[in-house]
């Protein structure tokens, strides 16, 4: 009875040690989406994107003639992510896609709904090849909030055709948008323009199941 006990408890800290998700895992994220060790299951213009100390770090250092994405392999409906996140000196552009396509496998040219990061559209709801803006943050509060060149906490929920966006802990976005695609891709943005470096780091994901 004692070496079944044993055997039991062994097998239950193994059973919870692989349900840990943390960043640090050398075992695939709990839902598919980063692992935070390399680019499995993303895709993109590999001289562009690069992993370091388990963030995933953008990098442009000449122009880009086209917006280029690093996307999620798998698509997802309904979830909530967060991260932290940099633009080096405060310049240049970025966002993440969410439910979203690549149009363009040669340029990993995206189109659909983006939270927006860079200037005063931070924590907007932008449509890239999506028809434009969808809902743009209040500027007096981004402006109040935003931390220009340092790390900033941003947040993403998606449940059904509702999004919410936050950052720094304030609502930018709270509503439904009826054009939002059932499912997609999540891909980060590096936009055209001159040279640039985008930081996400401590990036959590929950998949929401119905």
């Amino acid at each position: 009875m004692r070496t079944t006990v044993t055997m039991l408890a062994c097998a239950a800290l193994l059973v919870l040690g692989g349900h840990h998700s943390g960043l640090g895992d050398e075992a695939p994220a709990k839902d598919g989406f980063f692992n935070g060790k390399n680019l499995d299951g993303f895709e993109g213009l590999t001289e562009y994107w690069t992993v370091k100390d388990g963030a995933i770090i953008g990098s442009s250092p000449k122009n880009i003639p086209f917006n280029t994405f690093l996307c999620s392999k798998k698509k997802f409906g309904d979830f909530e992510m967060s991260f932290q996140v940099r633009l080096k000196e405060a310049k240049g552009n970025s966002g993440v896609q969410i439910r979203s396509e690549v149009i363009d496998m040669q340029k990993f040219v995206v189109k659909g709904p983006q939270a927006d990061i860079g200037a005063e559209y931070w924590g907007s709801l932008y449509g890239e090849q999506f028809g434009g803006m969808m809902k743009q943050a209040p500027k007096d509060l981004v402006t109040k909030v935003l931390k220009k060149e340092d790390f900033n906490d941003y947040s993403i929920k998606c449940v059904g055709k509702h999004v919410t966006i936050k950052l720094n802990g304030e609502t930018m976005v709270d509503d439904d948008f009826a054009k939002m695609p059932d499912t997609g891709i999540i891909a980060f943005q590096l936009h055209a323009g001159g040279p640039m470096e985008v930081t996400f780091k401590d990036i959590k994901f929950k998949e929401l199941k119905k």
